[in-house]
């Protein structure tokens, strides 16, 4: 089993990088918490560009893949560049919709997730109450317990609810809608699309963290007191340090994860990477100051990231048990 990317999935890392580098993504997120989209997509349309949503799509259907590995990590990139927008929700219903195949319109909803012209968000058993961003995706899917597929009537979006972080927009999923197929087929694809979802955030907490981390590295080099850096104070280096092993210890979590796709491996690499990016958000916050308190710092995007991502799509207690019960097995 290999735990190290390849030189092919690195370059397509860096592509994602150097992409979102340029994209202006803090300001894109700004606009996304004010209910403007436009920026939002505007950068969506340049990662489609990229292939990253064809990843999670079967050729079948105009897709890449679907390649748990190489999606892990662009949606650490994601997590790192805090791209708005419910990119695991679409993934996951990407997921949900190739795995029921010819028993729901895969064909109807598939070839626009996959070339990233169409976002969806969605709500299933087991996963959150509310439906991230429904007044943006194109789509709102829901699962019900008694395993019923619905697409939700256009223009029932709800008015977002508020959260932690600001872009991510909740509201209350809608009720009724299209059914588009029932049955226990439903249930056992929504059960795997809460997997990837879960899959899929954890990347997205590896990279919030290691976007905090890195953002106080620097920060910490620039600040000083009694005329020097306060990144030369021991205390500081033994935080910073601790942070970086938190983030480092939950890499091969995440790798084992996408390549295993076992719910007990991907539990762990929930717990261990949203562990990890909560206490960078701890650690940056601490070494920040006040002035990691001010909205206006670039910072803060990142800060209010990572405990709404730590819960999303299972909380620590809820991976902790799944990690239990799969070692009982």
């Amino acid at each position: 089993m290999r735990f190290l990317p390849t030189e092919e999935q690195l370059d397509f890392t860096r592509t994602l990088r150097s992409l979102l580098g340029a994209a202006e993504v803090p300001a894109a997120v700004r606009a996304w918490a004010a209910g403007d989209h436009g920026p939002g997509l505007a950068v969506w349309s340049r990662l489609a560009d990229t292939g990253l949503f064809a990843l999670a799509v079967p050729e079948a259907y105009e897709g890449m893949g679907p390649l748990p590995v190489e999606l892990a990590l662009g949606f650490v990139e994601l997590g790192r560049a805090g791209v708005p927008g419910p990119a695991v929700e679409s993934a996951a219903a990407a997921v949900l919709l190739a795995r029921l195949g010819e028993e729901a319109p895969a064909k109807r909803f598939l070839p626009g997730l996959a070339a990233g012209t169409a976002t969806a968000t969605l709500t299933l058993p087991g996963g959150s109450p509310y439906a991230l961003d429904a007044d943006a995706a194109t789509w709102h899917f829901t699962v019900s317990a008694a395993g019923e597929l619905r697409l939700a009537p256009a223009g029932t979006a709800v008015a977002p609810l508020a959260s932690l972080d600001p872009a991510r927009r909740l509201g209350a999923p809608a009720d009724g809608g299209e059914l588009l197929a029932a049955g226990p087929a439903v249930t056992a694809a929504a059960e795997e699309a809460l997997w990837w979802a879960r899959l899929l955030t954890a990347a997205q907490c590896l990279g919030v963290g290691e976007a905090l981390l890195g953002r106080t590295v620097e920060y910490v080099k620039q600040r000083t007191q009694f005329g020097t850096p306060i990144g030369g104070f021991q205390a500081v280096k033994h935080r910073l340090a601790d942070t970086l092993l938190g983030l480092e210890f939950a890499r091969p979590l995440l790798w084992a994860a996408a390549l295993s796709l076992e719910p007990g491996e991907i539990a762990a690499a929930k717990l261990g990477a949203g562990g990890a990016a909560y206490a960078a958000a701890l650690t940056a916050l601490q070494l920040h100051g006040a002035v990691g308190y001010t909205e206006e710092l670039d910072l803060s995007l990142w800060l209010r990231k990572a405990r709404p991502l730590r819960d999303a799509w299972g909380t620590p207690a809820q991976c902790r048990a799944q990690v239990l019960q799969s070692r009982e097995r």
